[in-house]
């Protein structure tokens, strides 16, 4: 799979995982599974993956009351990591991401 990583989740809940525990939190594709996670995030940002926990979260229903009638729709099914890092280890968000090694 390619990257499976959309974007990190930041949230006052994310941002107190990260200071307290160290956990960061991902918006991920909906068929990735933790093995690719896991790889991922340890190849873009080179630290060492603990555990990771993932939840799918599904899209909230929408009406809308018009002239003509209502009109329903759905917002998009997603999904989060929650993925905890090794003692000591950090994710810098807005740095360049790892140099990748030739071997």
């Amino acid at each position: 799979m390619k990257n499976p990583l959309l974007r990190p989740w930041l949230t006052e809940k994310s941002t107190k995982l990260t200071e307290q525990k160290g956990q960061y939190m991902f918006q991920v594709k909906m068929d990735a599974d933790k093995f690719d996670i896991k790889k991922a995030v340890e190849e873009k940002f080179g630290v060492d993956v603990v555990s990771i926990r993932t939840i799918n979260c599904l899209g909230k229903s929408k009406r809308q009351h018009t002239r003509k009638g209502i009109i329903a729709g759905k917002k998009n099914d997603w999904k989060k990591a929650v993925v905890t890092l090794g003692e000591g280890q950090v994710i810098d968000y807005y740095a360049k991401p790892a140099e990748k090694s030739e071997k």
